[in-house]
């Protein structure tokens, strides 16, 4: 069993940044690949990024890349994304999740395991 706890969701200005951290746990977390996904009010939730068990290879939605990093620490048992360049069309609730595939994973179907989201809102 995996238990998820996400925090640093808040207000931002557009161009400012945050990171969000997912504290796991578990004593699985550290094989487990994780991801970041997001809802926003009115539409289905979507892939933002997810990282292997080891943090040896990452994956990221093409809205998100090169403006949001995720990273692990397996000894800390929490995964982080770091959110930079924001804009008013990342708003949405964000949530962590954890999946058994051994590498990147992409569809939500494939997690397991989810945290109750943190508020992201960034005013323009």
């Amino acid at each position: 069993q995996v238990q998820l706890v996400e925090s640093g969701g808040g207000l931002v200005q557009a161009g400012g940044s945050l990171r969000l951290s997912c504290a796991a746990s578990g004593r699985t977390f550290s094989s487990y690949t994780m991801g970041w996904f997001r809802q926003a009010p009115g539409k289905e939730r979507e892939f933002v990024a997810c990282i292997s068990w080891s943090g040896g290879s990452t994956y990221y939605a093409d809205s998100v890349k090169n403006r949001f990093t995720i990273s692990r620490d397996n000894a800390k048992n929490t995964v982080y994304l770091q959110m930079n360049s924001l804009k008013p069309e990342d708003t949405a609730v964000y949530y962590c999740a954890g999946s058994p595939s051994t590498g990147v994973a992409v569809y939500s179907w494939r997690y397991n395991y989810w945290g109750q989201g943190t508020q992201v809102t960034v005013s323009s």
